[in-house]
């Protein structure tokens, strides 16, 4: 059912970078309807303007018909991350089955633009001896994490309604960075660092602000860009680099020992079995450890010059920013 409502859909909208960019549009003035599912917002989320929060299971099509009433944008930011092996039919039934629902809806629904929200991982991590792009054919090799394999068959699903009509564009991020939950995600990076693990992999990655995510996303709804799809990533850092940044800026002692493939695979069975005894999930896996001694460089040119009023935020100035926000934070908990 088409209205005349003009409410711009936000899925994953109390996640890290979901919630980021419920702020953001109510910032500027939209009506947004923010939706959720295990996770409620907060009471600080609650009282944005403009916003209304509902709770979805994108896996029901009957939820996912009936919060289509009135939107004509939709960004789709929700998605489960994992990199353990064993979620691999439950990341697959998530992200491709729920991608799959709100592309239908938004094909059904006649919805001016989609922007969805997938990841560098979803563009393959094979052999390459080059700077991935936009163009990069994804190869099914054993460097894929379950969860790149995931995003990438969602992408697929995004990539068919574009082909029946639908208005859409696809966002890659490199590994966000931004305040958030400090127990989990790249933000838990900070906590490792503040501790003074001495240990770094040779691995080199994309980052990228959470906010420039956010506000790439802003600008290419609001253009008249379409079937295309964006690395958005602000350089390509080691990891022993952005370690060290974030020591830099928390006063700690930087990793000064290189952690290679054996130590790294002692780590991640430590950790398994860790989590075996502590019932929590591992935080290192054989896939992040894997994907840690990697050295993969992209290339961000095509975001950039089909952007032009668009740039990133430095990244030293990112580490800055929320390596102070991590220590006002634990300050506080003094």
């Amino acid at each position: 059912m088409i209205s005349d409502k003009h409410i711009v859909l936000v899925t994953g909208g109390s996640g890290f970078l979901g919630s980021r960019l419920v702020s953001y549009l109510s910032y500027h003035g939209a009506e947004v309807r923010a939706l959720y599912h295990n996770t409620p917002p907060s009471a600080e989320q609650q009282q944005l303007p403009g916003v209304a929060w509902q709770q979805c299971d994108l896996l029901d099509v009957y939820d996912v018909e009936q919060v289509f009433d009135g939107v004509s944008e939709v960004y789709h930011c929700a998605a489960i991350v994992s990199f353990n092996k064993a979620d691999r039919q439950r990341l697959i039934q998530a992200n491709v089955e729920s991608t799959a629902n709100l592309v239908n809806q938004a094909l059904e629904n006649g919805i001016r633009k989609m922007v969805h929200v997938s990841s560098i991982a979803a563009l393959g991590r094979g052999d390459v001896s080059n700077k991935i792009t936009e163009e990069q054919q994804w190869e099914e090799s054993k460097y894929n994490s379950v969860y790149a394999q995931s995003k990438y068959y969602a992408e697929m699903e995004v990539w068919r309604g574009m082909a029946e009509g639908l208005n859409g564009v696809i966002v890659n991020p490199a590994v966000i960075l931004g305040e958030g939950n400090w127990d989990k995600g790249s933000a838990s990076l900070l906590k490792v660092v503040y501790n003074e693990f001495p240990y770094y992999t040779g691995g080199v990655n994309g980052w990228v602000d959470v906010d420039d995510v956010v506000r790439a996303m802003y600008m290419l709804m609001n253009s008249d860009i379409n079937d295309e799809r964006f690395i958005v990533c602000e350089g390509n850092y080691s990891y022993k680099e952005l370690f060290t940044m974030m020591a830099e800026h928390m006063g700690r002692k930087p990793p000064s020992r290189k952690a290679g493939k054996f130590l790294s695979a002692l780590v991640w069975r430590f950790s398994v079995l860790k989590s075996m005894f502590t019932g929590k999930p591992s935080t290192i896996t054989k896939e992040t450890a894997s994907t840690a001694q990697r050295v993969v460089y992209y290339d961000n040119s095509r975001l950039l010059n089909m952007l032009p009023g668009f740039g990133y935020t430095p990244m030293k100035q990112t580490v800055k920013r929320i390596s102070e926000a991590f220590l006002k934070e634990k300050q506080a908990d003094f």
